[in-house]
């Protein structure tokens, strides 16, 4: 059965109404209310209302992992944002509401000039994508960076930031050649439809036999091992998802071989983890962002009773880049 057959029958936008407010009538002093403007859609959120996330959610639940809106109200404690400000913010769930109860310490003042829908595109997409490149593979200018899924929005956030950002090259696979031009308009040198042909070979092929440096990869399978095979010497894949339904097992003769590292990216884990690091990419995104150097692809905008409709998008393969939940 496939993930758009999984999705739960009834609608979920009966619940998406203020889904703190019920919890916390009163604001706790380091607590801040937001009036949430934009809401991201991830396919983290479809399988948690699936029951198949890593993270199991105690039923009934809100889906809903980052967001963008207005500070409505603070606690006594709080000073990192006060009423007014625009924020964006991350929560494990609860976000897709019209009101969401954040701590102030997973708050990040929007900076002028940048969109509610850009900036609730940022967390985890380009949180992702940042800490892949930058804090994982520690990725060099001028290397050579293969991305999977290239089209999707921690694809595109990856383009966007490896070539804009820190000078890399990319080369982009994706399953259409509509998906590999976008990938193109984004910053990709090169491409490979991988529905069309091999992806080890064309990636052969594109880099003189030589490989690339860094692939990110959120796909898994077969994908995931054609893109292991592709790394140069000291070559670095980073695993980020399983977004094609399999989890690959990795040869430890391949790592010896060429020196190659395998390395793992939970996003979310470095906000509990590591605070610092995942706050500087968030900080970073939002810097880079404001300056024009990272545009992030919003590839469509549904409103909060169309939240099935966005989450078939989705699993559905239809969608490029982040999809937007308008609230308000």
């Amino acid at each position: 059965m496939n993930a758009a057959n999984r999705l739960p029958a009834a609608s979920i936008y009966s619940i998406l109404v203020c889904a703190d407010c019920a919890e916390e009538r009163n604001v706790q002093k380091s607590k801040v209310r937001i009036r949430v403007h934009c809401c991201g859609v991830n396919f983290a959120d479809i399988l948690a209302c699936q029951g198949l996330y890593q993270e199991k959610h105690p039923l009934p639940f809100t889906p809903g992992m980052e967001f963008s809106g207005d500070v409505m109200e603070a606690g006594k404690a709080v000073t990192r944002v006060k009423k007014g400000d625009r924020v964006i913010g991350v929560a494990n769930t609860k976000a897709l509401a019209e009101e969401y109860i954040a701590d102030q310490k997973l708050l990040w003042t929007i900076p002028q000039g940048v969109s509610y829908e850009s900036a609730a595109a940022l967390p985890v997409s380009y949180g992702t994508a940042i800490l892949a490149l930058e804090h994982r593979a520690q990725t060099k200018p001028g290397e050579t960076v293969l991305v999977t899924a290239a089209a999707g929005a921690t694809g595109l956030a990856v383009i966007d930031v490896a070539s804009h950002i820190l000078k890399a090259k990319v080369i982009a696979g994706a399953g259409s050649e509509k998906k590999c031009s976008l990938a193109f308009q984004k910053g990709a040198i090169q491409s490979v439809n991988y529905s069309e042909t091999s992806l080890r070979e064309e990636v052969k092929k594109l880099t003189d036999a030589q490989g690339v440096n860094v692939v990110i990869d959120t796909i898994g399978g077969d994908i995931f091992k054609e893109a292991l095979h592709s790394l140069a010497w000291e070559g670095r894949i980073v695993v980020v998802g399983f977004a094609g339904g399999t989890i690959p097992s990795i040869p430890a003769n391949l790592l010896l071989l060429k020196n190659i590292s395998a390395l793992g990216l939970y996003w979310g884990r470095y906000r509990d983890q590591d605070f610092p690091v995942f706050s500087s990419a968030l900080s970073s995104a939002l810097s880079y962002c404001q300056a024009g150097r990272i545009q992030p692809h919003i590839g469509a905008v549904f409103k909060l009773e169309e939240v099935n409709e966005a989450f078939a998008h989705v699993t559905q393969r239809k969608s490029t880049g982040k999809v937007i939940i308008s609230i308000s």
